[in-house]
């Protein structure tokens, strides 16, 4: 039973730090869940609660990082509302397009969504820009949090 429980904890971690790059998966929540599901399984004792409750922080901010990062950049630029709605249809058909259409098609949503509201090309190849680089930035951050998770999650392991 152990071993089975060991192996959901794998599966959870691997499947979050996944999802921290593809948006239909919620990678930190899924990385959160290994780590409190391996900390039980060892009744909290190479994995504190301390040590929970630390990720459970991490976790929050990669969370609240997805929705600012990508608000801040369109903010930033004074995008509409459609400029937004587009990057986030964006990014949900980037997952379903390969690789390129992941990095890309955020971009592009948030472009045909600002063209949508303003009819100015040139502002809206501006707003898709800095709504891409927002969530490009945020994607950065969510990695190195979930990283930052899993190393604190693999040294409590190891280190008592």
């Amino acid at each position: 039973m152990n071993l089975l429980l060991w192996t959901l904890v794998v599966v959870l971690i691997v499947a979050g730090v996944a999802g921290t790059i593809l948006p239909a998966l919620p990678g930190a929540m899924l990385v959160f869940a290994g780590i409190l599901l391996g900390a039980w399984i060892d009744h909290f004792d190479r994995v504190s609660i301390t040590i929970v409750v630390i990720c459970g922080v991490l976790t929050l901010l990669a969370w609240a990082t997805d929705y600012a990062a990508a608000m801040l950049g369109a903010k930033r630029a004074g995008a509409s509302r459609l400029a937004v709605i587009g990057a986030a249809i964006g990014t949900v058909a980037g997952v379903f397009t390969g690789l390129v259409g992941l990095i890309f098609m955020p971009l592009v949503g948030a472009a045909i969504g600002e063209l949508i509201a303003v009819r100015n090309a040139t502002r809206a190849a501006q707003v898709g820009m800095s709504t891409w680089i927002g969530l490009l930035l945020g994607t950065l951050a969510k990695v190195v949090l979930t990283f930052m998770m899993v190393g604190i999650f693999i040294a409590a392991l190891l280190i008592r």
